[in-house]
């Protein structure tokens, strides 16, 4: 899941960077609107955490000029103001969720992946494919009942084909999503880590489509 993150405040967008990247999401971060207004127009994000108080163009705007370029990328607004009339701003703007400071970083990672979750088409919270099951909420998966350990990466690009079963994941979209920006992806490591993932989770396949990317389903043998 690849988030932006839009603080002004560096010790508390530094102290969210930290714990949203524990919880494996990959992200980008803007301390302006006029930073933030770029790079929701022009990246890929599965969601954006948006500030209301910054320089260079406040939340509300920004939120606007998303809405108005055709930008549904999920919007939760984390902030300060905790008046009526800001939560009414912000959600005729277009926002989806709205927490107010100081949160427990618990409750907004659970309403960020259920914001992913329902702009992907999935209802339920748990999800599943074959034996493979997916508990979006908590960020959990079994197979065959079990809890199933997996390192960061693996998480990472499992949830991605997940919340994409039975649809090709572009192999340059789910790099994204795995790996920060600045990261050095060497071009065979995706594939690694497919080949460690299939081995955990048969009889749920994961196919590589020739030319496209992957698919995740279940074996119907």
């Amino acid at each position: 899941m690849k988030i932006l993150l839009v603080e002004d405040d560096a010790a508390l967008a530094t102290e969210l960077a930290k714990v949203l990247r524990a919880e494996n999401f990959v992200l980008d971060r803007a301390a302006t609107g006029e930073d933030a207004q770029h790079l929701g127009e022009t990246e890929g994000y599965d969601a954006v955490v948006l500030d209301l108080g910054l320089p260079k163009g406040d939340g509300v705007s920004v939120l606007r000029a998303w809405r108005a370029a055709g930008r549904t990328l999920p919007v939760l607004v984390l902030t300060a103001r905790d008046g009526w009339s800001d939560k009414v701003a912000a959600f005729k703007a277009g926002a989806d969720d709205y927490l107010v400071k100081p949160v427990r970083v618990e409750e907004l990672v659970i309403r960020l992946r259920a914001l992913v979750r329902r702009s992907q088409g999935g209802g339920a919270s748990r999800i599943a494919c074959g034996p493979l099951s997916f508990d979006t909420g908590l960020g959990a998966f079994e197979h065959e009942g079990l809890p199933l350990k997996l390192t960061g990466l693996e998480w990472r690009v499992l949830s991605c084909l997940m919340l994409n079963r039975d649809a090709v994941v572009p192999r340059p979209h789910l790099i994204e999503r795995v790996y920060e920006g600045d990261a050095d992806v060497d071009s065979n490591s995706v594939e690694v880590i497919i080949t460690r993932l299939r081995r955990k989770i048969a009889p749920a396949r994961i196919e590589s489509v020739r030319g496209h990317g992957y698919r995740l389903h279940a074996d119907p043998a």
